[in-house]
């Protein structure tokens, strides 16, 4: 019986799960939920916005912008029923290296331009590839993010004042923030150890209270009582009531091609982070996301971002999982958490000034604690060399040279190391021994007794099976195999039943075998192979009559023993008219 499988509709993989939500009798008992879920995602958000969109060296209203516009369009338009999108820590590394180098129009414009490159991902469905990146690689850079998140922080830690700007590299930053020790402000350091210690408290005793918020409003207090700390009214001025007009950054060719590169590691880690975040969704919820819905979304909501000034967004899977914990039914939790976020501004943004700059980088330390993977990096340093190496290598390019090269090398090396397991798994069995000079280089080291040793009773047919994926980095050794038998058979078998992936190397390998086969007299039967495979051999030339084709291992047996006899009968033919 044969089972097809279903292809998906353009509609099944690109309908916003807001709709089907929508479908499924949404009730009013659905939206009361979806308040408290939103307004409780908010709470966390609005903080937390302003501390990342500092961090990156800009604003902090384009924090609420991006959370505001990005996060509405995430919910609306995405795949995942409890995604909650807006600026994200990962992007803190990227977008303060794109400010530096080509100010805030250059990053709106990557922003605009790495929204293009999401929607075209999404809709050439290329999201589902996106799951192939070593889990190895993920930790690395999530906990290179962290280190580097922390060590941007210490500044407004101390509250240290630095004679030139903050330099951008890890190992500089570090030397000139430890000149700049002796300016360290007291005022500061309370405030951020306050942050910090009412965060950890309030989590401890009061988990489902806004811990962010209640640290930044005492902080906020303490400033407003007259404690000299830098704040964002005085550095910033305050932060709009509104909402700008939108409009598009400024865009030409030369533009593009300068932002280019900053937009697709902008595309390329908003896509990670926010199918990770939806992955962690349906962890929680037992529900699936749409993975190219899902990128079209953040496209989208990137685009819009960029439109209103705010920069990238991505699924935040911290808020996301708060969504869940706090009840949410679907997306219009996420849509709600983005108005409140807008009510929010419009009304209290004359309180925001006294925030202080030290209660900020307190909650960002939270932050990158709780994103440093730390029981997984030591799980994974110990799990194999191999992980070891994709974890240390990502971990130490994110952090010492740069992000998109650290994802890059990683996933290059783990790959490297999937494709060595995978050609060492592959095995040849033959029901003959390979010469003795061999033995210590064979292939099928693993000391089982030799394949289907009872059809081995014609010294003139010799059998061999393939086990394993037969591909280009497998090629080398199974031709070497092929080659040791230390006899000359009269007929091959070769069986391609236990061979679950077969490719242009493999039939390559197989097709020079044939061809050194044919000149010494021998013929070639290939039994079990798949139409896939058969597909492949026939494209390269292995066909017949120098091969022939059989369904099953016997009847490959029964054929080759039949010609084989046939070539003795032959042989022996003119030694009789010679006697």
């Amino acid at each position: 019986m044969v089972v097809r499988v279903h292809e998906p509709t353009f509609a099944e993989l690109f309908t916003p799960k807001l709709l089907t939500v929508l479908r499924e009798h949404y009730r009013w008992r659905d939206l009361r939920a979806d308040i408290v879920a939103g307004l409780t995602v908010a709470i966390v958000a609005l903080p937390l916005s302003m501390a990342i969109a500092v961090a990156c060296g800009v604003t902090p209203e384009r924090g609420l912008y991006t959370a505001i516009v990005g996060g509405f369009f995430v919910s609306a338009l995405g795949g995942s029923r409890f995604q909650i999108g807006g600026p994200a820590g990962a992007f803190i590394v990227l977008i303060s290296v794109t400010v530096a180098q080509h100010g805030i129009d250059g990053v709106i414009l990557a922003t605009f331009l790495s929204g293009l490159i999401l929607l075209a991902v999404g809709f050439l469905r290329l999201g589902t590839f996106i799951k192939y990146i070593p889990y190895p690689v993920t930790v690395g850079f999530t906990s290179g993010i962290a280190v580097i998140i922390f060590a941007s922080q210490i500044k407004e830690l101390f509250g240290l004042s630095l004679p030139d700007k903050e330099p951008g590299p890890i190992i500089s930053k570090l030397e000139a923030l430890a000149q700049a020790l002796p300016t360290f402000n007291v005022a500061a350091v309370a405030v951020a150890t306050l942050t910090v210690g009412v965060i950890l408290i309030v989590r401890r005793f009061r988990p489902h209270w806004p811990a962010f918020l209640i640290a930044v409003a005492l902080g906020a207090l303490l400033a407003w009582l007259g404690l000299p700390v830098e704040t964002i009214g005085t550095r910033f001025g305050g932060i709009p009531n509104a909402l700008p007009a939108p409009r598009l950054p400024p865009i030409s060719i030369d533009a593009i091609t300068t932002m280019l590169p900053a937009a697709l590691s902008f595309a390329l880690l908003g896509g990670i982070e926010s199918l990770l975040s939806a992955v962690v969704a349906d962890s929680m919820t037992g529900r699936r996301h749409r993975s190219n819905s899902e990128l079209v979304a953040q496209g989208a909501a990137n685009i819009a971002s960029a439109l209103f000034g705010g920069i990238c967004v991505t699924g935040t899977i911290a808020r996301t999982a708060t969504n869940v914990r706090a009840g949410a039914r679907g997306p219009v939790a996420g849509m709600l958490h983005s108005g409140f976020l807008l009510v929010f501004m419009l009304v209290a943004a004359p309180l925001a000034s006294f925030i202080p700059l030290a209660g900020l980088a307190g909650v960002l330390a939270i932050v990158a604690w709780n994103m440093a993977e730390k029981h997984e990096f030591a799980t994974l340093i110990r799990a194999s060399r191999g992980d070891a190496v994709v974890l240390l290598a990502t971990f130490l390019l994110v952090v010492f040279r740069d992000l998109t090269e650290g994802i890059l090398v990683g996933f290059g090396i783990g790959a490297l190391l999937f494709l060595h397991r995978m050609a060492q798994a592959v095995e040849i069995e033959s029901s003959l021994p390979v010469v003795e000079a061999d033995k210590a280089d064979s292939v099928n080291g693993n000391g089982r007794a030799p394949y289907d040793a009872a059809l081995a009773t014609d010294r003139d047919v010799v059998v061999y099976r393939i086990s394993g994926a037969f591909f280009f980095g497998a090629a080398a050794s199974v031709g070497a195999a092929l080659d040791r038998i230390g006899e000359h058979p009269k007929a091959y078998v070769i069986d391609f039943s236990a061979v679950p992936i077969f490719d242009s190397t493999a039939a390559a390998t197989i097709e020079g075998f044939v061809r050194k086969a044919k000149r010494q007299g021998a013929a070639v039967f290939l039994t079990g192979a798949t139409p896939s495979i058969r597909r492949v051999l026939l494209t390269h030339g292995v066909r017949p009559p120098h091969v022939r084709f059989r369904t099953k291992l016997a009847e490959g047996i029964a054929a080759a023993q039949k010609d084989a006899a046939g070539a003795r009968l032959a042989d022996a033919e003119p030694a009789s008219a010679t006697s």
